[in-house]
């Protein structure tokens, strides 16, 4: 098979791969749009409002902490099918719960598919991906998880649409669609998450897992597939090799000296990350619009604007990082963040009442995350960590980047309440100084470095 070829298939499996993200990215935003109408028809108050956005953040974390074991034990492929399943059902289930305690249940479902995509998804890309294009191939995952949240707001705002004018001769459809639309908003995740289902029995297995597993000729099968007979034997022989010399982690190690610094840069940047407030857009983006004077289908509408624009800056994002250097690209995103979100706050404080303005602010914001922090935090964590414990310290950042996740979505509606708009917004934005503080004085830039020198920056420390 000649080259070209082989690209084409590595390109198909990366994005097979990648819709474990647009999964997780449509789960996550989706619930922006129910917000309101789950809150007025079970009574909930603003802990339980939060407890509602955040409970599937819960079934993330579990999902992380089991991922690398299951993939492990049943392969990268049936892992993928583990999380379109959860997806799938937590899909359905949301849209015929008949009690608040089932629809929490049902979002912790989905959220522990989204744990577990967010650890097999990538993981399946990295090992189906030849050196020189595993980089760029991985971010396809990000770039997924942004096209996922958009697509979750045109969702929401076709189910709007429906609620305010469509017909349904099937009395079924009006319930989900139009009486209780926040059940179709919720339950069109099913679509997507079945065809990802169905799907994954057409792709192979890992070949690095098939090797471990000591099942070489499907391993070879696969490898001859994606990058010819002779240097399929070659990237055989070196998976043997390494896997044999393979060193179990010792989590002890990452509390030696030089160790433990990556450790609270990596755990400290992650959970920062959250706090500075981009969830809470994804989240409360209607809530935030609707208190600057915009109607429902209109907060959506500018939600769905806000989605595209993540969508290219994250592409752009992808472009630069290895153009201008990490550090940098932190320094200009997390800057400019911090200016928008000042701006935000002075747009709640003065009553300004010009929801166009706000939409100008907010996407500007979301500009500066997307290029910077979104796409730097996890090739930046994978990086500069020593190889030995590469493995115990991201699953400890990322543990980390989930609880910053849940806090900021249990606590988002009593700070808009308790404290206003404009004084959340500021607390968001103090959070971007400790962000580039310790960019600044902690963080080695690790562009175009080899991770043997990384690993002797944090020897030296």
């Amino acid at each position: 098979m000649n080259q070209k070829e082989n690209i084409k298939y590595v390109i198909f499996l990366s994005v097979i791969g990648a819709i474990g993200g647009f999964l997780f990215g449509y789960d996550v935003a989706v619930i922006s749009g129910t917000i309101e109408q789950v809150s007025k028809q079970f009574a909930l108050n603003n802990i339980a409002t939060g407890w509602y956005v955040g409970c599937a953040l819960i079934g993330s974390i579990v999902g992380v902490a089991f991922a690398g074991k299951i993939s492990d034990i049943l392969g990268r492929k049936w892992t993928m099918l583990l999380a379109a399943t959860l997806f799938t059902i937590s899909a359905l289930g949301c849209m015929f719960v008949t009690s608040f305690e089932v629809l929490i249940w049902c979002r912790i479902l989905g959220g522990m598919g989204i744990g577990v995509a967010s650890i097999v998804s990538p993981l399946y890309i990295s090992e189906v991906s030849p050196a020189r294009f595993r980089g760029t191939l991985v971010t396809l995952y990000q770039l997924a998880i942004t096209v996922g949240i958009v697509a979750s707001y045109f969702a929401n705002a076709q189910v709007l649409q429906w609620a305010n004018t469509g017909h349904f001769d099937s009395q079924l459809l009006q319930f989900i669609f139009q009486d209780e639309h926040w059940r179709g908003m919720l339950g069109l995740c099913a679509v997507p998450s079945f065809l990802f289902f169905i799907i994954i029995f057409f792709i192979p297995e890992s070949p690095r897992w098939q090797i471990s597993k000591n099942n070489i000729i499907a391993a070879e099968k696969t490898l001859t597939r994606l990058f010819g007979e002779s240097e399929a034997l070659i990237q055989i022989e070196n998976i043997k090799t390494s896997l044999l010399n393979k060193e179990k982690s010792d989590w002890r190690i990452l509390f030696q000296k030089g160790y433990r610094t990556a450790l609270f840069i990596g755990m400290s940047l992650a959970i920062l990350g959250q706090f500075m407030g981009v969830n809470v857009i994804f989240y409360y983006g209607p809530i935030i619009f609707k208190e600057a004077g915009m109607a429902s289908q209109g907060s959506l509408d500018f939600q769905i604007v806000i989605g595209v624009v993540n969508v290219l800056s994250t592409i752009l994002g992808m472009y630069l990082v290895d153009k201008i250097g990490r550090k940098k690209l932190v320094y200009i995103g997390v800057t400019g963040m911090f200016v928008m979100l000042i701006a935000i706050g002075f747009y709640f404080s003065l009553a300004v009442n010009n929801p166009s303005i706000l939409l100008y602010l907010i996407i500007g914001y979301i500009f500066f995350c997307a290029i910077s922090i979104c796409v730097v935090i996890w090739v930046l964590i994978s990086e500069m960590y020593p190889v030995k414990v590469r493995g115990l310290a991201m699953s400890m950042a990322g543990f980390s980047l989930w609880i910053g996740s849940y806090l900021i979505g249990q606590l988002t509606p009593v700070l808009l309440e308790s404290l206003s708009p404009a004084i959340s917004f500021w607390i968001f934005a103090v959070m971007c100084i400790p962000y580039l503080l310790i960019t600044y004085f902690f963080v080695p830039e690790t562009t175009g470095k080899s991770l043997e020198e990384i690993e002797d920056i944090w020897i030296a420390h």
